[in-house]
C-alpha cells in the first residue's frame, strides 16, 4: 500500500459511518438513529434513567419506539464528524457531552452543537479534551447554549486568545462555571 493511504481509506469510511440516513431517523426515532451512529462511530451513549454506558452496537437495547432517551454521550477517539451532527438535532434529553481526542472535531462541529435546538434547552455539561482542531472561534460559539452550566477545556493546542475568549464566553453565559486544564 501506498503511504497514506491506509488513513485515506479510515477517513473515508469514517466519513461513509457519518452519512446522515434520514430514512432510519424516521423508521426507529432520533434517539435510536443517533445511538446507532454514535456507537458506529466509537462512541457511548446513556439512557435516561440507566446509570450503564451502552458501548455494544448489537446490545443496543429494543422495545417500543421512543422508549430509550440519550441522556449522555461520550466521545473518545471516536471517529464522529461535522456530517453526522444532523443525528443530534432530534434528541430532546441531553444533558451531557464530552469530547476527547476526537480528530475529526473541529470549530465547525462545536458552531453546529450549539445552534442546535434541543441542545440549547437540555445540555448542562461539556468536556473538550485534547482535540486538536478547536480553536477560540469554535470555543466561542457555544455562547449559544443558554442552559450550560459546566464547560471543561482540556490539551486544547488550538486555543490562542484563552483569557479574551473565556472572558467573551463568561460575559455570554454568567452562570457558566468554566474549569480549564490548558498549557
Amino acid at each position: 500500500l501506498p503511504p497514506g493511504s491506509c488513513r485515506a481509506f479510515w477517513g473515508w469510511l469514517n466519513a461513509v459511518f457519518n452519512k446522515v440516513d434520514h430514512e432510519r431517523i424516521r423508521a426507529v426515532g432520533p434517539d435510536r438513529a443517533a445511538s446507532e451512529w454514535l456507537l458506529r462511530c466509537g462512541a457511548l451513549v446513556r439512557y435516561q434513567g440507566s446509570p450503564k454506558w451502552q458501548q455494544d452496537y448489537n446490545g443496543l437495547p429494543t422495545g417500543p419506539l421512543g422508549k430509550y432517551k440519550i441522556e449522555a454521550i461520550s466521545a473518545t477517539d471516536s471517529c464522529i464528524m461535522y456530517r453526522g451532527f444532523d443525528y443530534l438535532d432530534g434528541l430532546e434529553h441531553v444533558t451531557d457531552i464530552k469530547l476527547e481526542k476526537c480528530m475529526y472535531i473541529q470549530d465547525q462541529c462545536l458552531q453546529r452543537l450549539s445552534e442546535t435546538n434541543n441542545l440549547q434547552k437540555s445540555l448542562q455539561q461539556l468536556k473538550i479534551i485534547s482535540c486538536g482542531n478547536v480553536t477560540d472561534k469554535g470555543i466561542l460559539a457555544l455562547h449559544k447554549l443558554t442552559n450550560l452550566e459546566y464547560l471543561y477545556l482540556s490539551d486544547l493546542p488550538g486555543i490562542r486568545e484563552k483569557e479574551r475568549t473565556f472572558r467573551v464566553l463568561q460575559q455570554a453565559l454568567p452562570k457558566l462555571e468554566l474549569e480549564l486544564d490548558l498549557e
